[in-house]
């Protein structure tokens, strides 16, 4: 694992990305520290104008914006020569801005997903040093990329993330009914990928599994089956370092495997969630008559018919400690933390000889 990994023109000691949590579970101070310890480090660009001192309530748009390019810049505070970069999620309606502002930020990749980012070469074509990556579920969705990217803007990813829908969290990229069924098998995706981009395209690229992702024993099983790396989301939750607040932390320690489901989201996607308070987080915006406050998705149930209920507000109080009424995305290991740790310390138990050789 000494060899890292290289994404378009960035290189970093060790084969892993961490995942992007939206609504600031990783902010500034988890993509910053994942950046320092040696690992690509990402910030969520959604729902970042939420608990930012720039949103009056009003300037959604404006604030969420001008809140990524901060993230961004204190993250590099952080870690000045790290790899940093962004998840910009298809499905929110500002998708092209928060592309935009990545770049201008200064991201180094922008990962994206939650829908298939047909025009994403398009969006960084003034910034070309910009890697972008995109999450899959399939090899059709990758074969669909890359020849809408190679047609149009004559470019190729510069990696491509292979999201399992069985065990990641958060937003997830396949249908509710195909979810859990025992039918996927993420590392034949990878190997697909793989084989499709070099007997297609004679390229090679980097190739992400992302999902399940929790001890070393899981890290070197991917890189066994073929993954060039793996991105890890849920286990960087329960670090000092994570922009959640300890409630949202203590919510991992105490839940167990039964209490993590799935549910559907208002933006027409299954999430992978901690369910026991679901009912409350439905109920409170009932109680509370609650409007959309803020249009954020580009398809909303809630805010055509107010089903469900409004997520991007539901994520925002879990993230400041109300996990009462609050949703709580994670994966499939999140009843595996029994501590809080550091990110160096994370690290150290993923990558221990290579910490030795390097330290």
């Amino acid at each position: 694992m000494l060899s890292g990994l290289t994404i378009g023109q960035y290189h970093v000691p060790y084969p892993l990305i961490q995942g992007g949590m939206g609504v600031r579970i990783s902010a500034h101070r988890l993509a910053g520290n994942v950046a320092l310890n040696g690992g690509i480090g990402i910030i969520a660009a959604a729902g970042l104008a939420l608990n930012s001192d720039r949103y009056d309530g009003r300037n959604f748009y404006a604030a969420d914006r001008q809140a990524l390019v901060d993230e961004l810049h204190k993250a590099y505070e952080i870690a000045p020569d790290g790899i940093i970069g962004t998840n910009c999620m298809v499905a929110v309606k500002n998708y092209d801005d928060a592309v935009r502002a990545s770049c201008e930020g200064g991201a180094k990749l922008i990962i994206s997903g939650a829908g298939l980012p047909m025009n994403l070469p398009g969006l960084t074509a003034d910034f070309p040093d910009v890697a972008l990556v995109p999450i899959v579920s399939s090899v059709k969705a990758a074969e669909l990329i890359v020849r809408k990217w190679q047609k149009t803007y004559q470019r190729f990813p510069d990696a491509i993330v292979v999201e399992d829908p069985d065990t990641a969290g958060g937003h997830l990229g396949e249908k509710m009914e195909r979810i859990g069924t025992g039918e996927y098998d993420q590392y034949a995706t990878v190997r697909g990928v793989k084989a499709y981009l070099k007997d297609k395209w004679d390229l090679v690229i980097p190739v992400i599994a992302a999902g399940g992702v929790w001890d070393r024993d899981d890290l070197q099983y991917a890189l066994a089956q073929g993954a060039d790396g793996v991105q890890m989301g849920t286990r960087f939750v329960v670090t000092e370092e994570c922009d959640a607040s300890d409630e949202f932390k203590q919510a991992y320690l105490d839940c167990s495997q039964e209490d993590i489901g799935l549910i559907m989201s208002p933006a027409g996607l299954p999430g992978r969630a901690i369910r026991k308070n679901i009912d409350q987080v439905r109920q409170r915006d009932v109680d509370l008559d609650t409007y959309c406050p803020s249009a954020c998705l580009k398809k909303c149930a809630y805010q055509k018919s107010r089903e469900r209920f409004c997520i991007i507000h539901a994520l925002d109080r879990s993230q400041k400690g109300d996990t009462e009424t609050g949703l709580i995305f994670c994966g499939t290991n999140a009843w595996k933390a029994d501590r809080i740790s550091t990110v160096k310390e994370v690290f150290a138990e993923l990558f221990p000889e290579e910490e030795q050789a390097t330290g």
